[in-house]
Parts: structure tokens; C-alpha cells; sequence
């Protein structure tokens, strides 16, 4: 199934001064993975802090099975780690659940308090999460797709999983999942009950991992799809695992980095714009597949002509 075009929303947040916007995605935080959570609060502290926005793709966390695991308290163990850092190097830990999701909440509501807008897009492991997140977060809930204009052009915004389409499979589940019904019956299940759920659907997925990788990328035709319903030149986003930046005559597709820093070699970074400029910043460098940090994209202009 093709990404939904029918509505491609403006980005509802404004941003404040002149700082850089910028864009990250699948950082699959668990504390589980407690250098990749150590980065990403470095992150908030420092490069996010000059920023006049920030967008957050998709897939921040491993999973979100729904808003109440803020008020969880079951802990979590080093199982709940991605199955496929099978060299990380991190300790088992038995951090609650519930004090995991407050503590990175609380972390984003510092970087919103200080003055930072921050704008979450729902990805395939956390599209669960709501209002209850956003309010504790300080953050605006964002459609997908959705487009953000900035220093007078335009960028479309999405998760990515959407563009996936060859992957059959994941499209059908998908649109189950995150149909009213589908989300309603899941919620009400057991909290417990959900999380043994969404570990035994990631754990299914990535033993799939290896035979399902020429359907893991974005479709070009859902790509174009996309591109042509907006009207925009530009697209940012997540969910392949796959940083890069593509050119297609005039238009540009920049894909975002995961981040894991519990493995060796590590991983991760975010895209900038300013007036210079598309730009990748890696934060572990010659690491993360992304394109040099000084790499720019200055031709983000979607007018005619």
C-alpha cells in the first residue's frame, strides 16, 4: 500500500530564532542500550540546545506499547536490547520500565523548557505514542507524512516505513496496527501482556532480518508518489537503517542514521539545516555511513522553474 498522500499536512510548530533545525530518527533508545541513551542525553545537552527546532522521526524508543509505561514500574531486562546488537557491550540492566520512560521524557521536557521546540513523528516501534507523552515531553505530536517549510523552502517529512512498499507483509500488519480498531484493542490488553507482545514481534522480525533485506529500502515509485502529491522537491527520513543522500535530477532524499553506540564500530548523527544549507553531522565519525559532516545541500529551494 502506497504512503497516504491524501493529507500532507504543514508542520504545526514554529520555530524559534535562528538557530538550525534539526532531524533525527530510530534512535531505539532501551536502557539496555545505556551509551546509546548516554549520547543521545549529551545530544539534548549540547548540539540540540542552539537548535530552533528539533524532529525526532520516528522510532525513538525500542518500542512504546502505550503511555501508561510511564507509570510502569516492571523493570527491564538486557534481553530488551535490539536482537541484532549481538556485539554490544552492554551490562544487563534492571532499570524499571516505567522510570526508563519518565527519565527520557524528562530529558526531552529539559530541552523544551529551555526553549526548544521539539516535534515527534510515531514510528513503526513507538507509533503508540500519545498525548500523555507529548504533554510530559514538552513536544507536538507530528502527522506523517507532513511538510516543514524553513528559511523559505520546504522539506517533506516522514517516518519512511510508509515508502517500504514492496515489503508486502509489513504493510498489511501495518495497516492493521495502526488502524483505530487495531490500537484499541491492543491498549487494552495488559501492559504486561503487551510488552511480551511487541518483544516477540521485534525478536520475529529481525530473525526475518537477513532474507528480508532487498525489501527493506523506500520504493522509488512511492518515493516519486510522495514527492509529486506535495509538490516538494526534498524528502527527509528514517526508518532503513541506510544514511545516505540521494539525487534524482532535482529532487533530494537525505535518510537518516540509527544510532548505536553499544556496539563496535558505533553509530549515529542527525541532519542539519541552516542557511547554508542540508548538512550531515555524524557523532561517531567515519562510523555511521552518513555522507562527511560537511557534506551540504543547498538546493532545497521547491519552487516552479
Amino acid at each position: 500500500m502506497p504512503v497516504s498522500t491524501a493529507r500532507c499536512p504543514q508542520c504545526p510548530v514554529t520555530p524559534r530564532g535562528d538557530g538550525p533545525a534539526l532531524f533525527i530518527s530510530d534512535l531505539h533508545l532501551s536502557p539496555a542500550l545505556p551509551r546509546t541513551v548516554q549520547v543521545f542525553e549529551d545530544f539534548l545537552r549540547g548540539p540540540a540546545r542552539e537548535a530552533s527546532i528539533l524532529f525526532i522521526l520516528g522510532d525513538l524508543f525500542e518500542y512504546w506499547v502505550g503511555d501508561d509505561m510511564l507509570g510502569a514500574d516492571m523493570p527491564v531486562s538486557g534481553r530488551d536490547a535490539p536482537a541484532a546488537s549481538t556485539t554490544s557491550a552492554s551490562a544487563t540492566t534492571t532499570e524499571p520500565l516505567g522510570a526508563f520512560a519518565r527519565r527520557m521524557t524528562a530529558a526531552l521536557a529539559g530541552l523544551a523548557a529551555s526553549g526548544v521546540p521539539i516535534a515527534v513523528m510515531r514510528g513503526n516501534r513507538d507509533f503508540l505514542l500519545g498525548e500523555r507523552f507529548a504533554r510530559a515531553a514538552g513536544a507536538v505530536m507530528l502527522d506523517d507524512p507532513c511538510v516543514f517549510s524553513f528559511l523559505g523552502q520546504a522539506l517533506v517529512l516522514s517516518h519512511g516505513d510508509q515508502l517500504c512498499t514492496d515489503d508486502v507483509g509489513y504493510q498489511r500488519f501495518r495497516r492493521v496496527a495502526h488502524s483505530p480498531l487495531g490500537k484499541a484493542f491492543f491498549l487494552a490488553l495488559p501492559l504486561r501482556v503487551r510488552m511480551a507482545l511487541a518483544d516477540r514481534i521485534r525478536r520475529r522480525s529481525a530473525a526475518r532480518g537477513a532474507h528480508r533485506m532487498a525489501y527493506a529500502d523506500a520504493n522509488q515509485h512511492a518515493i516519486h508518489a510522495l514527492l509529486d502529491a506535495t509538490g516538494e522537491r526534498t524528502l527527509v527520513h528514517g526508518h532503513t537503517h541506510r544514511p545516505a543522500r540521494h539525487a534524482d535530477g532535482r529532487r533530494v532524499r537525505w535518510v537518516l542514521p540509527d544510532w548505536e553506540f553499544d556496539v563496535t564500530p558505533p553509530r549515529g548523527g542527525y541532519l542539519q539545516w541552516d542557511a547554508r544549507g542540508l548538512r550531515a553531522v555524524d557523532l561517531a565519525p567515519s562510523t555511521s555511513g552518513l555522507p562527511a559532516a560537511d557534506a551540504t545541500d543547498t538546493d532545497t529551494d521547491t519552487s516552479d522553474g
